[in-house]
């Protein structure tokens, strides 16, 4: 397809939703939002100029028409709100760390350590690094923090050991790794409540609208039928599904044992940046103890990196990978937002609730876990979608459904958090930050979260008509 092609089919998309009718019970300005939105998905499929500058002209058009916001000022507030978003400054944070393992020589002692470990094969990198986001996953509740913050920076240096990089051979096991990292986090993070921060919002708005307490031993063994075996299944699916060019690499082991030797005993700069990557994870572990929210956490650790010299000031301004990502995470996070400020999530929810009057009690709860998981489309953080959609979904459900499902049903709902940031590049933060990577083209991210969306949803509906 021309560029000229992928250019137009997006305008044509938002032109011809924004001519459309006016559905009843939506504001003018909410359709032309939607519209836009609907664009903006549209060109990151397609992808024909940068996904950040596509993320600014949206946010521009939506500013520029005064869709949101009835001042110029509240127009300008809520085009740079997505700026001050915590988790971007975490995702911008996870790439300084990455620059530190590199710079420190740090990652690549490391991910020479897991090569000759696990390096024989593809499949078993693919297992180490699913492993290692396993053994974090009941201590960090941030999926950002962990996948990003901690693995993706160690991580990132194993694909070019094998000359794999995003401009060279990013097939040959590069993007095989990242989505192998991304779907393994998005399954641990549903497999323990401590395992993502929404999810200990998500019971306190259960517990709020309905009265039900979800406990951590609750969460888990309600959900291991599903998580064990797909956190198993993760790594081989992918092999399968989107395989590395290069599969077996027995000499690998022992090229990595030479590389050891050869870069001798560990540096001062190694030893700083283990020991603040240490702290990190021990700040972001114990951040209700302390009293310092993780984003800030990282910050200070950012801070201290460059005071001990494990990189400069320079290296920092001149990161184009974490500036990139930066600026499309924002804009991201800014038009997700404004679908719930304009009134379109409102809307389309009620609709869903009028419709699903009068159909039998299971199939309504089947219905509404779909709807829940499909609707994450919308949003750019799981935090976001829990605040705007688990209090409306748990009160349709108690309206439309017996006593003795709800209980649940609610379970199911706030155990699916975690498993709808694999659908887009934008649904969760390590998402945003692997596809800032890239190693992994845009249309091929958004088939295999399709894929990937389609079989995590369906041992979730599963799972619900063996408990409903």
């Amino acid at each position: 397809m021309s560029k000229t092609a992928k250019m137009i089919i997006p305008l044509v998309i938002g032109i011809v939703v924004a001519i459309c009718p006016t559905p009843e019970g939506l504001s003018t300005d909410a359709q032309y939002f939607f519209a836009i939105f609907l664009g903006l998905v549209a060109a990151l499929v397609l992808e024909p100029i940068p996904g950040p500058l596509l993320g600014l002209i949206s946010v521009m058009l939506v500013a520029g028409f005064g869709l949101i916001g009835e001042t110029a000022k509240a127009s300008r507030s809520w085009a740079l709100s997505g700026f001050s978003s915590g988790t971007v400054w975490l995702i911008f944070a996870a790439f300084m760390f990455a620059l530190g393992y590199k710079k420190s020589g740090l990652g690549k002692r490391i991910a020479l350590i897991l090569i000759k470990l696990f390096g024989k094969t593809s499949l078993g990198l693919g297992y180490a690094v699913a492993f290692a986001d396993l053994l974090l996953s009941p201590f960090i509740p941030s999926n950002t923090a962990r996948s990003g913050g901690t693995i993706f920076p160690i991580a990132v240096n194993i694909p070019e050991l094998f000359d794999s990089t995003p401009d060279n051979n990013p097939e040959k096991i590069g993007s095989y790794i990242s989505w192998v990292a991304l779907a393994t986090t998005c399954v641990t993070s549903s497999m323990f409540l401590t395992a993502l921060a929404p999810n200990i919002l998500a019971i306190a708005l259960v517990e709020k609208g309905t009265g039900i307490l979800i406990n951590w031993n609750q969460w888990f063994t309600s959900l291991a039928m599903i998580t064990i075996p797909l956190f198993l299944a993760v790594p081989l699916i992918t092999y399968l599904i989107y395989p590395p060019e290069q599969k077996h690499s027995p000499e690998a082991p022992i090229w990595a044992d030479k590389e050891l030797k050869k870069i001798g005993k560990i540096t001062q700069k190694e030893f700083f940046m283990l020991g603040l990557g240490f702290l990190a994870v021990l700040m972001w572990v114990f951040s209700d103890l302390i009293g310092i929210n993780g984003t800030i956490s990282a910050i200070i650790i950012l801070c201290l990196l460059i005071l001990t010299n494990v990189f400069t000031w320079e290296d920092v301004i001149s990161n184009k990978g974490a500036f990139h990502v930066f600026i499309f995470v924002a804009t991201l996070v800014t038009m997700a937002g404004g679908l719930k400020k304009v009134g379109f999530l409102k809307w389309i929810s009620g609709l869903v609730a009028g419709n699903l009057t009068g159909m039998e009690p299971l199939s309504v709860a089947i219905t509404l876990l779909v709807l829940f998981f499909v609707f994450h489309y919308f949003f750019a953080s799981i935090t976001a979608h829990t605040v705007a959609l688990l209090p409306l979904f748990l009160g349709i459900s108690l309206q439309l459904l017996p006593t003795e499902m709800i209980q649940p049903l609610a379970m199911l709902l706030v155990g699916s958090l975690g498993f709808m940031g694999v659908l887009t590049p934008y649904t969760t933060g390590p998402a945003q930050i692997w596809y800032g990577a890239g190693y992994i083209r845009s249309a091929t991210w958004w088939k295999l979260g399709a894929i990937f969306g389609a079989i995590y949803l369906a041992s979730i509906i599963i799972l619900a008509y063996s408990i409903l």
